[in-house]
């Protein structure tokens, strides 16, 4: 059985152990250092989700699930396709997705984010799950027509960069199956995204190996696993929801910028 951490405004941010009434635990601290519980408890009701931690670095992983690669008809990358976001793109449930003035054709992407919970460096496919923390919901946010643009010129920043384009949430669920997680997408109550990371190219053990290969990794850096085929445009007006049935229901309205 899973356990979830969330991370909420009381009125200020702080970490707390959700259970199945609603009820949150605030931790005594950083959920990576301990999950001993402290003072009064609270409840989903009088409180503010927030993106459930705030990572130093958040890494994406494309055309990371078989069935994706088929539906854009690409061949799947002979190694992990990695790209970076900026931690100032990560919401947390029910903040708006902006749809930028720039934009012309933005896109959802249901994904599973591994959080780290332990500090690596050239990792071993063997170790690599030691160091996951947990799983939360996220929502790779892209705007197509600029990342074509980009891509073209063989990068990657923009199209999934700006503020608001990737919403994280509701909860970190602890002790999960990596190579057994359902994650789901929805807009507007409608179905559009149905798979498991039993269908990943690159299963989480791969990814953590091969950023750790040249990079560090730190306690709460996101890893994001890549989406499954089914993604589509929103528009101002529509309702996303990410769901992973341990995690939770991200929820996110999108909305046009106001120029």
């Amino acid at each position: 059985m899973s356990r979830n951490i969330v991370r909420y405004a009381d009125p200020e941010a702080r970490y707390g152990l959700l259970e199945k009434d609603g009820t949150i635990r605030p931790l005594a601290g950083s959920p990576f250092e301990s999950l001993e519980t402290v003072g009064k408890a609270t409840h989903l009701d009088r409180v503010r989700l927030l993106a459930p931690v705030k990572p130093a670095c958040l890494y994406g992983a494309g055309l990371n699930y078989i069935g994706h690669a088929r539906e854009m008809k690409l061949d799947t990358p002979a190694f992990p396709m990695l790209f970076m976001k900026p931690p100032s793109a990560i919401v947390g449930p029910e903040a708006p997705i902006v749809y930028p003035i720039e934009a012309r054709n933005l896109h959802f992407e249901a994904e599973v984010a591994v959080v780290i919970g332990k500090a690596g460096r050239r990792i071993p496919e063997a170790k690599a799950l030691e160091h996951v923390f947990g799983y939360t919901c996220a929502n790779d946010v892209s705007e197509r027509v600029i990342q074509a643009k980009e891509m073209k010129q063989g990068c990657l920043v923009l199209g999934k960069a700006f503020d608001s384009f990737n919403p994280m949430g509701p909860s970190i669920a602890l002790g999960l199956d990596a190579g057994d997680i359902e994650i789901i997408g929805r807009v507007n109550d409608q179905q559009r995204q149905r798979s498991n990371t039993n269908d990943l190219v690159y299963s989480v053990k791969a990814l953590i190996a091969h950023l750790s290969s040249g990079i560090t990794l730190h306690p709460g850096d996101v890893i994001m696993t890549g989406t499954p085929a089914g993604v589509g445009p929103v528009v101002p007006g529509d309702i996303v929801e990410i769901e992973i049935p341990q995690v939770g229901i991200l929820r996110n309205p999108v909305v046009a910028e106001q120029a």
